[in-house]
């Protein structure tokens, strides 16, 4: 038996780990971009819980939004007026006041035509600002107003009875115009491209609930050597870089499907793809089985389920006759010869799986006498080329931003800000804008409507829901919580001592 004297030597010890040192995350090697505005991957949104926060923010086990610089608000009996109160009180982290004209000056700046911000169409619920960020409306005409000093109000188009949750996203927070200013638990103190130093904020209006000092990002891509930081107590928290074979407490490794999906997507910019049936016959040859092979969760819809939202028929039919049939009632019905010789091209990063997927369907549709070109550049690149990239065909990975179906089926609306596709049907809009004004399982129905129209127009290939790592001892961190978003609110985190596990230490009784 231990006695208590070796115990509390052991919890001495692992407190000077702990506490002697920052709370450090090891991340992948990447630029972070920090401005809440345009930072658009999933690796930002984690850092910026931090440093920056609106109105709400995630329950770090539910993500239910929660209140966070909103003391309350109200709906107006038609659902089109909502008035949030603000926190009196509340800072930026250079004691300059964050009112409600704060909030409006910080959308406002989002909307901005200039901008070009990712994430603006997500408030298209709100009256003009569609017209404002797509330059044919006034600031002045959106439907943000102040009523004194903490009262925000906002007329909507539709009720959009989600809008709490899309507001826990970062673009939607109070944002200073100087960037070294800042809303959040967190401020940031220093970033040199592969070390990032966040420090306790003083003037957070809820700094009694953070207990983290500081926190130290590291970004490491040696997965060797970022396993043994974590398994020697020097890192807390490895976020997907670590080798998990390496790791000691197999307990820290925590695997987890993600509300995600990977998939590959149509652009519809030319002919003859920019016409659903010819789309519908590929889609038809493709083997699914094949390009489904190395996924952990096979993808047959777009939208991984999540609460009681039910998905469409699954996208899972291979049949080369019927491809063959469908390409050539493709080309009769839009007047083609049926010897015309179709040109399709696939743009992909260049790395190994990328070219390992094209060349599966590359050899099934040459089968139906498609020559099939296959374009690369790198992965860090990738992303931002898809915009002016000649190409048919595009790989997309993406995670929802917020825990409901409209995270993904935003990315179609015609008139979204991310919308890569360039696909508009009026129909798919029609829906969503009815379910914006539903509720409950009404609402479901509708959002599955859409998605449904959207895997029968063709325009997608889903191939799979991707899944996160996090190594993590839970015992010495809390606060954190497995979660379809793996998104982590940084305020949540606290640390405690535990007895670490060394192998072979001899205590003296």
């Amino acid at each position: 038996m231990k006695s208590k004297t070796a115990l509390s030597l052991l919890v001495l010890f692992s407190a000077s780990l702990l506490f002697g040192r920052p709370f450090t995350i090891i991340d992948s090697v990447h630029h972070y971009n920090l401005d809440p505005h345009t930072a658009n991957y999933s690796s930002e949104a984690q850092m910026l819980t931090g440093l920056y926060e609106g109105l709400f923010s995630y329950d770090p086990f539910s993500l239910e939004p929660l209140p966070a610089l909103v003391a309350e608000y109200k709906v107006s009996r038609d659902r089109l007026r909502w008035t949030f109160t603000l926190k009196e009180g509340a800072t930026f982290s250079n004691g300059e006041e964050i009112t409600a004209q704060t909030i409006k000056d910080s959308w406002l700046a989002l909307l901005n035509p200039a901008t070009q911000a990712p994430f603006a169409s997500l408030l298209d619920c709100i009256r003009g600002a569609a017209e404002y960020r797509s330059g044919r409306g006034a600031a002045a005409d959106v439907g943000i107003s102040v009523q004194g000093k903490h009262q925000l109000v906002l007329r909507l188009t539709a009720p959009t009875e989600h809008l709490p949750s899309i507001l826990c996203h970062h673009s939607f927070s109070a944002v200073h115009p100087d960037r070294r200013v800042f809303s959040g638990p967190f401020v940031l103190e220093s970033y040199d491209g592969s070390r990032l130093v966040m420090k306790k904020n003083p003037l957070y209006h809820d700094a009694s609930t953070v207990a983290l000092e500081e926190i130290l990002v590291i970004q490491s891509d040696d997965t060797r050597e970022n396993a043994h930081l974590f398994n020697t107590g020097q890192a807390d928290w490895v976020l997907s870089v670590a080798d998990i074979a390496a790791v000691i407490d197999y307990n820290a490794v925590l695997v987890n499907a993600e509300f995600a999906t990977e998939y590959l997507f149509f652009k519809s910019h030319k002919a003859p793809w920019n016409q659903a049936t010819f789309r519908n016959a590929l889609l038809a040859a493709v083997p699914w089985e094949a390009l489904r092979g190395n996924s952990f969760v096979p993808a047959s819809t777009l939208i991984y389920p999540i609460g009681t939202y039910v998905a469409p028929a699954a996208l899972a039919d291979y049949d080369m006759e019927e491809a063959r049939l469908l390409l050539a009632q493709a080309k009769e019905a839009a007047g083609m010869a049926a010897d015309v010789p179709l040109e399709i091209t696939i743009a992909i990063s260049d790395t190994e799986y990328s070219m390992s997927q094209a060349e599966i369907l590359r050899q099934s549709w040459s089968q139906l006498g498609i020559t099939v070109n296959i374009s690369n550049t790198p992965m860090t690149r990738y992303l931002d080329s898809i915009p002016s990239w000649d190409a048919d065909l595009f790989s997309y990975t993406w995670i929802g931003d917020f825990a409901d179906p409209l995270a993904f089926l935003e990315l179609f609306r015609s008139d979204s800000t991310l919308n890569e596709s360039q696909w508009a049907s009026p129909e798919y809009d029609q829906l969503l804008e009815a379910a914006s004004f539903a509720t409950g399982e009404k609402r479901q129905e509708l959002l599955s409507a859409a998605e449904d129209l959207l895997l029968s127009d063709g325009l997608i290939l889903p191939i799979s829901h991707p899944v996160t790592l996090n190594v993590i001892d839970l015992n010495a961190v809390k606060g954190w919580q497995l979660n379809a978003l793996d998104i982590h609110p940084l305020k949540y985190l606290h640390l405690r001592p535990v007895a670490p596990a060394i192998p072979n230490l001899v205590l003296a009784k």
